[in-house]
């Protein structure tokens, strides 16, 4: 009887341990949301507009115009940005993340990975992590940018797949996150980054009539790769404040069901040692009876 009184005492404090770290880690991640969720508040409004003009003015473009970060080619090769974070802990997150990759390979893009021709670019280590386990082809190379998240890393990656795209060494390129909605919600969506979308124009509608100025020329050489900077760095920070509020609901559960495993194991706790107590008193009683007999 002793040994379970220690053996339910000993979990007890292990889960009062365990809770202490889930509180803590909730606390941070609450505090690391408010950052995160501010940076995406603000950045969103400006980087959809921006997208929403940019598809607009290529929709309204003269057929004459040539465009080469808006032509759609027979696709052979394809590139995937892949957006998860650093560290677990932070429920279904990641795998959701990595789900809807490889299922947006298997439905659109099956053809092309038979062949090796679709490559993975991880932002995030459990994404990388993840498919270098499975057999993708995963690049390595922006793996860290939540090391020190900046406009300027991010703009690299853009660039590079910008670049890519342009000499013909994939011909669709699509990012894969999470958009924040909310600290208990995310939206995983796969987004087409390269060649970049044009927008239906509704039936009946008239044709935009811009005026340009400078020459449509310069200006969309000028305009196209920094709304597309902008574009994957919306992606990036909405997938950081999605980990965090991922994180924090996930720590917050954690926390309750060590509540519940404490109420259980004290319960368990009283039941035993009412019963110890019990046995001993039955002992004594017992053992004086003895002696009067």
């Amino acid at each position: 009887m002793a040994g379970q009184l220690k053996e339910v005492r000993i979990r007890i404090k292990s889960v009062q341990s365990t809770q202490q770290i889930t509180k803590a880690m909730k606390m941070v991640s609450a505090a690391k949301l408010r950052r995160a969720q501010d940076a995406i508040t603000q950045m969103r409004p400006y980087a959809q507009k921006l997208q929403e003009l940019l598809s607009n003015i290529i929709s309204n473009i003269d057929g004459g115009a040539s465009i080469q970060l808006a032509e759609e080619r027979a696709i052979e090769k394809v590139l995937l940005i892949v957006v998860t974070s650093d560290r677990g802990l932070c429920g279904a997150y990641n795998a959701n993340v990595i789900k809807l990759a490889k299922s947006t390979i298997a439905e659109k893009y099956a053809a092309q990975q038979s062949k090796g021709n679709v490559a993975i670019w991880n932002i995030g280590k459990k994404g990388y992590e993840a498919f270098v386990k499975a057999g993708y082809n995963a690049d390595a190379t922006y793996k860290d940018i939540y090391l020190n998240l900046s406009f300027e890393n991010v703009q690299a990656a853009a660039q590079a797949a910008t670049k890519a795209f342009e000499n013909k060494e994939f011909d669709a390129v699509e990012i894969i996150y999470s958009e924040f909605k909310n600290a208990a919600t995310q939206r995983f969506v796969a987004e087409q980054f390269l060649p970049i979308p044009k927008i239906a124009a509704p039936t009946g509608s008239k044709k935009a009539d811009f005026i340009f100025e400078p020459a449509k020329e310069i200006l969309i050489a000028e305009l196209m790769p920094k709304i597309l900077n902008t574009q994957l760095y919306k992606a990036v920070l909405d997938g950081n404040a999605s980990e965090h509020g991922a994180r924090m609901t996930a720590m917050d559960k954690a926390s309750e069901n060590a509540n519940e495993l404490l109420k259980t194991l004290k319960l368990s706790y009283n039941r035993a040692r009412q019963a110890a107590i019990t046995t001993e008193l039955t002992e004594i009683v017992s053992g004086a009876a003895a002696l009067q007999g």
